[in-house]
């Protein structure tokens, strides 16, 4: 081929698309902490006889902490998301 036919294939061929991974990582993470929280308010159902209040308490704190941790971590992810973005442009 000549150089310009070379140039005339390049300005028709459409630019490579990116691979988006970031997406399927937070979504990956977004499961991974649904999974804890069931699996987690699940857990409180074995408890000795007299002793329910107690287990039910421990089963909120724990899922409130879950919960927490989640929020945090989505609000890290999304901070270095932005930031690789700003320093992408």
């Amino acid at each position: 081929m000549t150089k310009t036919k070379e140039r005339e294939r390049a300005e028709v061929e459409p630019p490579k698309r990116r691979h988006r991974v970031f997406p399927w990582v937070f979504l990956g993470v977004q499961i991974i902490f649904l999974v804890w929280i069931i699996t987690g308010a699940n857990s409180g159902g074995d408890c000795p006889a007299g002793q329910q209040n107690a287990c039910d308490a421990g089963t909120t704190i724990g899922v409130g902490l879950i919960i927490g941790l989640w929020v945090a971590v989505d609000i890290i992810l999304a901070l270095t998301y932005l930031m690789f973005r700003v320093f992408r442009k």
